[in-house]
């Protein structure tokens, strides 16, 4: 995997998606992603300069800690390059702590911004950019998604990270629900019990081979193929309104299940031979499932996006 080469100086900026990950049955393999979008701007600099507008805004570090530039240092290291120093500008979209891939993209963004900036690589290597940016996120479900766009597996064989796209169909189209409170990742996996029963373990497996079925031929078995038994109902307690409303989704027949770590809901919808094509989700559905939503959730009618992390040049302002 690797994208067309760049010349290295000059000002640039790094456009990343939200991603949605585990799908339900697939955990930590599959992945999504959305046309929701975080953007980067980056140039080589005389130490660091970081601002943040949007999501994190006067909350985030604006030093060494902020995750982009670990990322970004990270990269530098892996690529054995010392960069002078950098300027940097976020303007964040995606929702923080809500299940949406926001530190996947922050992680994804950073080392693509290394990759593009170092003067001594032409062509930016996507098997290493996903190895490192598996070992910062600690999986590479959102990463592989975020980096290459459209519908992601992920596995690995040793120490070694391997991720490609699904041919998904057209009409699968994303809507995520998303609540005003935030969930921690360290807290939701710290709900998952250490060991599984058998009967769980092969429910899994059965339905992520049908959810892949569902996502490149029969979508509309997408119902029965994101049921899952290893992750949601173990972290319910700590989302119970995530719970009820994935509950009252899936009674009217919709593929709802909970995105990433949660608190967010994806559902999984179909556009209808009547629906706009030029629109962004399934009108009819998107609908539908803003009626059951709570009102204090957002109900966001996205697409998926098929670019993945993308460059292109820019003036920092």
């Amino acid at each position: 995997m690797s994208t067309p080469p760049g010349a290295a100086p000059g000002s640039w900026r790094i456009r990343v998606p939200a991603t949605s990950a585990n799908l339900g049955p697939a955990f930590d393999c599959a992945g999504l992603a959305l046309t929701h979008h975080d953007l980067v701007d980056v140039e080589l600099a005389d130490g660091l300069q970081v601002s943040v507008a949007g999501e994190g805004a006067g909350t985030l570090a604006c030093d060494e800690t902020h995750l982009v530039v670990r990322a970004f240092r990270a990269a530098c290291d892996d690529l054995g390059w010392t960069p002078r120093g950098l300027r940097m500008h976020c303007v964040n979209t995606i929702p923080h702590g809500r299940g949406m891939g926001s530190s996947a993209a922050a992680v994804v963004a950073g080392i693509v911004a290394a990759w593009q900036l170092c003067p001594d690589v032409d062509t930016r290597d996507d098997d290493r950019v996903l190895a490192l940016a598996t070992e910062l996120e600690g999986h590479p479900d959102n990463v592989a998604a975020c980096l290459l766009g459209g519908a992601t597996l992920s596995w690995t064989r040793g120490e070694h990270v391997a991720a490609d796209r699904l041919a998904l169909r057209d009409d699968v189209v994303p809507i995520v629900l998303v609540p005003g409170g935030t969930l921690s990742t360290h807290v939701a996996r710290g709900l998952l019990p250490p060991v599984v029963p058998h009967a769980d373990a092969a429910f899994a497996a059965g339905r992520g081979a049908l959810l892949v079925h569902a996502l490149t031929r029969e979508p509309g078995l997408l119902l029965d193929a994101t049921e899952d038994r290893l992750h949601q109902a173990q972290r319910a307690p700590a989302m119970p309104r995530t719970a009820e409303l994935i509950a009252a989704l899936r009674a009217e027949g919709h593929a709802a299940v909970v995105s990433g770590a949660g608190p967010s809901v994806l559902v999984l919808g179909v556009r209808g031979p009547d629906d706009d094509p030029s629109t962004p989700a399934a009108g009819a559905a998107a609908r539908r499932v803003a009626a059951l939503a709570p009102p204090d959730w957002t109900c966001l009618p996205l697409a998926v996006d098929h670019s993945g992390a993308r460059v292109s040049r820019t003036p920092l302002g």
